[in-house]
């Protein structure tokens, strides 16, 4: 298969993205690993901020590359006229725009909503912001700290007499994309399925935040209960806590079952304790926790990650080394399911990086490439919208690409 030849599930599928940073353009970005066409304009002689992130290689930003994979790279000054001319040719020619600006910025340049689908009577339109299109705090920017802040992540996150903790990475962001990705995929099929109109969604990414924390909102509703900090227990199931081995390492072990509860037992050599009635059943075992996990932390420090992985998976219990980046690559299970793949770059000729997510059996996605320079594909891309090398050349020189 060629770098151009229709694949996927999304073939056929033309999307706009004129989002920057992260959370938007992953949702993009994950079109695009399943055969959606992405073309992502970015400011001339600027682009996306995420360039500017490292890590870096070779003054290349790496970040860049993930994030922003499988498009076709072009620059459009929007705030122009002549640029605006062009972005609606370009809206009457695709299914989905996927923007991120502050509410009301694109109907400033002339963009509004009814513009839109005057052009384009189907289009979906996905905008992405912190607080969502409407309520006092629309006009606010944001960004995945504070999602993650102001949707309840970083309170609960940490351990109990200390400060809350971020995530190691802007995780709300990428819960960002996957609910841009899905919502705009729900958007279409309706409008396949009914015959309707193009729709609008107005993704809130603090609300996106707040929804993945399930039993958050309803624990509060129904018992007045704010959910603290509490380290790395598990508050709904025990044992569940991270352990050091004896050489070091760190595994996570978990058992809500309790058929589990007994694989684990058995696993550290407790047999004795499996009919224990301080620990029969869940609730009990989360009653006595702190016990629990001494009788844990007592067997891994006398036992090395490998003997501890290997009693576990005897016994069918619950664990998990916990992985490092180098850890993930070297994995056989990683290894033979190709989680890390090889993908075609500009700069370095491939890189790797995380696989498709999740597979199909009869219509699979693939990475096309990885993310390209500034304006890397802009002539291509006017190109086939009619432009001439001479017009083209104008407006380079004018500043509209």
């Amino acid at each position: 298969m060629t770098d151009t030849a229709p694949f996927g599930p999304l073939a056929g599928l033309k999307v706009l993205d004129i989002a920057t940073i992260i959370a938007a353009p992953f949702a993009a970005s994950l079109l695009a690993d399943f055969g959606a066409e992405v073309t992502k304009f970015e400011m001339p002689g600027q682009g996306d901020g995420l360039r500017n992130f490292p890590p870096f290689r070779d003054d290349k930003p790496l970040w860049w590359k993930v994030t922003n994979r499988g498009k076709r790279y072009g620059t459009l000054d929007l705030r122009r006229p002549e640029g605006l001319e062009i972005m609606k040719k370009m809206i009457a020619e695709h299914d989905v725009l996927v923007e991120n600006f502050r509410p009301g910025t694109l109907a400033k340049w002339g963009l509004d909503r009814d513009t839109l689908w005057a052009i384009n009577p189907k289009l979906v339109i996905l905008r992405v912001s912190a607080f969502g299109q409407t309520g006092p705090k629309a006009s606010q920017g944001g960004f995945a700290r504070i999602f993650e802040a102001m949707g309840g992540l970083t309170y609960i996150t940490g351990m109990p007499d200390s400060a809350p903790v971020h995530p190691g990475y802007p995780i709300a962001d990428a819960f960002g994309g996957v609910f841009g990705a899905f919502s705009i995929l729900a958007a279409l099929f309706g409008i396949l399925k009914n015959g309707t109109e193009g729709e609008e969604i107005d993704l809130a990414l603090t609300e996106a935040t707040f929804r993945l924390l399930e039993n958050l909102a309803i624990e509060y509703d129904q018992l007045g209960q704010i959910r603290e900090r509490d380290g790395n227990n598990n508050q709904y199931t025990a044992p569940a806590n991270v352990f050091r081995t004896s050489d070091g390492r760190y595994v996570t072990v978990t058992g809500s079952t309790d058929n589990m509860y007994r694989a684990n037992m058995r696993a550290i050599g407790r047999d004795d304790l499996i009919d224990d009635p301080r620990f029969a059943g869940n609730r009990n075992r989360l009653a006595h926790r702190d016990e629990l996990d001494a009788i844990f932390a007592d067997y891994m420090s006398t036992h090395t990650l490998d003997e501890t992985l290997a009693d576990f998976q005897r016994e069918g219990g619950a664990i998990g080394p916990i992985y490092s980046a180098e850890q993930i690559f070297n994995d056989p299970q990683v290894q033979a399911r190709d989680v890390v793949t090889a993908v075609k770059d500009d700069d370095f000729g491939t890189v790797r990086m995380q696989n498709v997510v999740p597979r199909l059996t009869r219509n699979p996605g693939q990475i096309r490439w990885s993310a390209k320079d500034l304006g890397a594909d802009t002539d291509a891309i006017l190109g086939d919208l009619g432009f001439d090398a001479t017009q083209i050349a104008t407006l380079r020189e004018n500043g509209i690409i």
